[in-house]
């Protein structure tokens, strides 16, 4: 549900940095959903954008998976199991690799609460709400390009503590254009997910029980 702070009046939109805080994303992203028609907005005679709460609580009630309106075509939120263990966000658009990765999960962090956006935007929305303790993200995604996404991501500091790990499908050299983003990121090829994930996961978690709880 879209909150109001105490004491003031329900608005009927929104300024893209109130969205931005609401979702937990940067203003960029939330003009690209502008910009792609998943919000609905105009502009002031000053060029501001302003952003319909309606379509606000629509888009969360949607991607929540709640009956207020039909949702956009997408994988919906999956929980392997119950919170106790580590909270890891899949943020991949490809239905056979989010399968392999959530029964890979399955399989190593039974303990774990696994959930999967199927494109970047929603990817930052999940990210702001469910705080991750590890974030697997494909390169090539739809809305917003991962290595987009994993540099804001790594610029916000709500996710200095999440472990990230990137799955593709491009090889050392396509991969080229996107190492600003990638630079001291576990890279794991889609090719050799079943061999390599499980250690690269075992590695981040290891990393995570000896730092100890964060404040």
């Amino acid at each position: 549900m879209v909150e109001t702070p105490a004491g003031q009046d329900t608005p009927d939109h929104f300024t893209t940095i109130e969205v931005a805080k609401m979702l937990g994303m940067a203003v960029r992203s939330v003009q690209m959903m502008v910009d792609r028609g998943d919000l609905e907005a105009w502009k002031t005679p000053g060029g501001h954008r302003r952003i319909a709460r309606h379509s606000v609580q629509r888009w969360l009630n949607a991607r929540n998976g709640e009956s207020s309106g039909p949702a956009r075509s997408g994988h919906p939120n999956v929980s392997i199991n119950g919170a106790k263990g580590p909270r890891v966000l899949v943020i991949e658009d490809s239905a056979h690799y989010q399968n392999l990765l959530s029964l890979l999960l399955k399989q190593h962090l039974p303990d774990a609460d696994v959930q999967v956006a199927d494109d970047g935007i929603a990817g930052l929305a999940m990210a702001g709400r469910l705080d991750p303790d590890v974030l697997i993200v494909d390169i090539l995604l739809p809305g917003i390009d991962g290595a987009t996404l994993i540099t804001s991501l790594r610029s916000h500091p709500q996710f200095r503590h999440s472990h990230l790990i990137v799955v593709t499908s491009l090889d050392e050299a396509q991969r080229a254009p996107y190492a600003f983003a990638l630079s001291g990121v576990p890279v794991v090829h889609k090719s050799q997910i079943v061999a390599e994930l499980p250690r690269v996961l075992a590695a981040c978690l290891s990393r995570t029980a000896a730092a100890g709880p964060s404040n």
